[in-house]
């Protein structure tokens, strides 16, 4: 792996942690939100296709931008949201055959699945922002470590292991939701049915995405533990931040 895009930290003083997001607003903004605009409000008896699909388009791009100004990072769930919400209701609008919601159904996750271990030889690899970040675990102590036992090419492979599998997740993903879209959308392009279609199919395009990565994030992070312990000698509550001292 490129020294600099190695996600140890260096010998300096801690840097101060971002604020930590909130999950569930997260989840509301970017998935639930946009799947009631566009199955309930982009009706031609109330906001209509386009102003439908502009208003589920804002909700995860102000979200996106609030949080990256409150914490100074990307926030890769409100991208995967934009784009997958501008991609849907963008098909609908141009009454684009059915075929190729599924194809965008399939596509995305898998396209976002291949960026995983792409990312790694960057600044910024995705896996150190979904498993190895200072909000879950203490890098700057971990980093000490890893350089201090000389661990660091070990701990790299581990995060390279991560990442794939993390790759592998998101192209099962996408098959899945490929299959999905082919059995949800079948109204005919441009109709109002269609549009409760597509907006049941952004309801559930997330779960199929989340409840399985979720579940193989908690499995690559509880190997990820395991690993840091034996390249570090650290223990397991040494591995994250100490909780705030109470007044």
């Amino acid at each position: 792996m490129n020294p600099e895009a190695s996600p140890v930290a260096s010998p300096d003083l801690a840097p101060p942690r971002p604020p930590q997001e909130n999950v569930w607003i997260n989840l509301v903004c970017n998935a639930v939100l946009p799947g009631l605009v566009l199955t309930q409000l982009s009706k031609p008896a109330r906001l209509g296709p386009v102003w439908g699909l502009v208003i589920a388009l804002s909700i995860p791009l102000v979200y996106g931008i609030y949080d990256l100004v409150k914490r100074r990072t990307w926030n890769v769930f409100s991208i995967i949201g934009l784009v997958g919400t501008l991609i849907t209701g963008g098909l609908g609008l141009l009454k684009i055959d059915n075929f190729w919601f599924a194809v965008k159904a399939g596509v995305v996750p898998m396209v976002l699945g291949l960026a995983i271990p792409l990312t790694l030889k960057t600044k910024q690899p995705l896996v150190k922002s979904l498993l190895y970040n200072d909000q879950v675990l203490n890098t700057h102590r971990i980093g000490l470590a890893l350089v201090e036992r000389g661990t660091v090419p070990q701990f790299d492979a581990l995060l390279r292991w991560a990442s794939w599998v993390m790759a592998v997740t998101f192209a099962v993903s996408g098959v899945i939701n490929y299959g999905l879209a082919r059995w949800l959308v079948t109204a005919t392009p441009g109709t109002s049915e269609q549009t409760e279609q597509i907006g049941k199919l952004h309801w559930v395009e997330w779960p199929v995405i989340t409840i399985p990565m979720m579940a193989v994030m908690m499995f690559a992070l509880f190997r990820l533990l395991k690993g840091l312990e034996q390249l570090t000698g650290l223990k397991n509550d040494d591995l994250f931040h100490a909780p705030p001292a109470k007044k």
